[in-house]
């Protein structure tokens, strides 16, 4: 790999606040990318997973669900070690699967990485959130987020909106800290059986994904502000109901 190594990027420790992920950067516990997707998720999206589990089950559901995560971590910290130079050697189920997978991306998505300025970057953004990018650097002759995602079964480019806004607020971060340019999300994904699949988003699309994801930025601490706000407003409530008159 051809590795630049341009910038300086934090260290970080992550953390959960009331089932939440956050990064602390300095000093401050900031929320991660995707706590901020979850918490703005539409009601479409939301009836869309409710349906699902109802038509599996909780149980198969929620086994899906952990075995994805068990799956895609191992095949992250695969392409990780490769990324970095180094070998690992995993011999369970899940990590021989999931360095077949590792290894497809790597034959079918990384030859088009021109250059790497950071592997598994922390960014955050103006004290508002944080998040971790698999790579920052230049795939295809330009400025880009580079993401690896597991994944169940092939995926439709519509079903993917979470990943390019994932893509664009760490490019708005990355732009803000360091003065660069970004303007292309790069997805490179892989199922157990080996299917590879590349997503680029980039340009006018990739702007508009970077306007709708301040809008969910703005959203969630909206909804923050208005629960804090019920909260004094029910704290009042229930002190008046104590007072005994």
């Amino acid at each position: 790999m051809k590795w630049n190594k341009l910038y300086t990027y934090p260290k970080s420790v992550r953390s959960m606040i009331k089932g939440e992920r956050h990064y602390d950067i300095l000093d401050k516990k900031l929320p991660s990318v995707t706590t901020i997707l979850a918490a703005t998720q539409s009601e479409e999206k939301k009836a869309s997973l409710a349906k699902w589990k109802q038509k599996v089950g909780e149980i198969e559901a929620e086994r899906v669900k952990n075995m994805a995560a068990v799956r895609g971590t191992a095949m992250h910290k695969y392409l990780e070690y490769y990324v970095e130079g180094q070998g690992l050697l995993d011999l369970t189920d899940v990590g021989q699967e999931a360095e077949r997978m590792a290894k497809t991306i790597i034959n079918q998505g990384m030859p088009d990485c021109d250059e790497i300025w950071g592997s598994e970057v922390v960014l955050s953004y103006q004290d508002k959130y944080a998040g971790a990018t698999d790579l920052c650097g230049i795939y295809q002759g330009r400025e880009s987020i580079m993401d690896f995602k597991q994944s169940n079964k092939p995926k439709k480019d519509e079903w993917i909106e979470d990943y390019y806004l994932q893509s664009a607020a760490y490019a708005l971060a990355h732009n803000d800290k360091y003065g660069t340019d970004i303007e292309q999300g790069v997805i490179l994904m892989c199922t157990p059986d080996c299917f590879f699949q590349r997503f680029i988003v980039n340009g006018k699309r990739f702007r508009e994904y970077t306007d709708k994801w301040k809008r969910k930025v703005e959203q969630y601490y909206a909804n923050i502000h208005d629960r804090k706000t019920q909260e004094v407003e029910e704290g009042s409530t229930a002190g008046e109901d104590n007072t005994g008159v």
